[in-house]
């Protein structure tokens, strides 16, 4: 092979490892901030929460909803029997 030949081959292996660098870099980063969105809850207010129910939907029959007094999505203190627009049914 000449020399011609084998500066091309560094120049691609070089190009590709950088690439995949950045991309490996660029997924972790996106996981990162889409752990960080999910954490974020909501305000009360936001959610329309209130401390009672809402006909039988009430927040200890949400999917969302974290014993004793805890919901995935709004912040703050949530009591059981109480409701917000975010109600989904548990199955």
């Amino acid at each position: 092979m000449n020399r011609d030949s084998n500066d091309c081959r560094r120049i691609s292996r070089r190009v590709v490892l950088a690439g995949t660098t950045f991309t490996f870099g660029a997924v972790a980063a996106s996981a990162a901030v889409s752990r960080a969105l999910a954490q974020q809850k909501i305000s009360q207010e936001v959610a329309k929460y209130q401390g009672s129910p809402n006909g039988d939907k009430r927040c200890d029959g949400c999917f969302n909803f974290q014993a004793p007094n805890g919901c995935r999505f709004v912040d703050g203190n949530i009591s059981p029997s109480g409701w917000c627009q975010l109600f989904t049914p548990k199955t």
